[in-house]
């Protein structure tokens, strides 16, 4: 029976949702060192530049940054290794097809404990344009705008 129960946010990629299009998530299980684990407890992860790929049938994550253990010794991780994910084989081998398809890529979006167990979202993502960018921006500030006029409405009713 695990020690904790439900979910604890680590770190999220929020540069992710601006930088491309998701088309679907994943969650996957982390293989992780001893200090990793202790590292991530202590609510210390970046997700920015990370990526996963597929490789001889397995999946693993790269370039995310979990930075040493402070009370580690001679035993610490190395910050930016390739970490292997836990996933299922018909998993890996939809996001092998996906990725080789091509415009697609494998990116982790937030990193946390789900009863204890350290795990990653990992999505199927298309790169957006610029263009789409600022689209994006666009919207996102009409909408705001839209609500903001909406609310001072409905106050001027009362």
């Amino acid at each position: 029976m695990p020690r904790e129960r439900g979910e604890k946010v680590i770190a999220t990629n929020r540069r992710a949702r601006h930088e491309y299009n998701i088309e679907k998530t994943y969650e996957a299980g982390l293989v992780l060192t001893g200090t990793e684990v202790k590292s991530l407890r202590q609510g210390r992860a970046n997700l920015s530049d990370g990526y996963a790929f597929i490789d001889g049938g397995e999946a693993w994550l790269d370039a995310v940054h979990i930075p040493e253990y402070s009370q580690g010794h001679w035993t610490n991780h190395s910050t930016k290794r390739v970490r292997k994910l836990l996933l299922h084989k018909d998993e890996i081998i939809k996001l092998s097809h996906a990725t080789s398809a091509g415009g697609y890529t494998l990116i982790p979006l937030k990193l946390y404990f789900s009863d204890g167990h350290a795990k990653v979202e990992i999505a199927i993502a298309k790169g957006k344009h610029e263009w789409d960018k600022r689209q994006t921006l666009r919207e996102r500030q009409d909408k705001r705008e839209a609500e903001r006029a909406m609310r001072s409405r409905n106050r001027m009713g009362d």
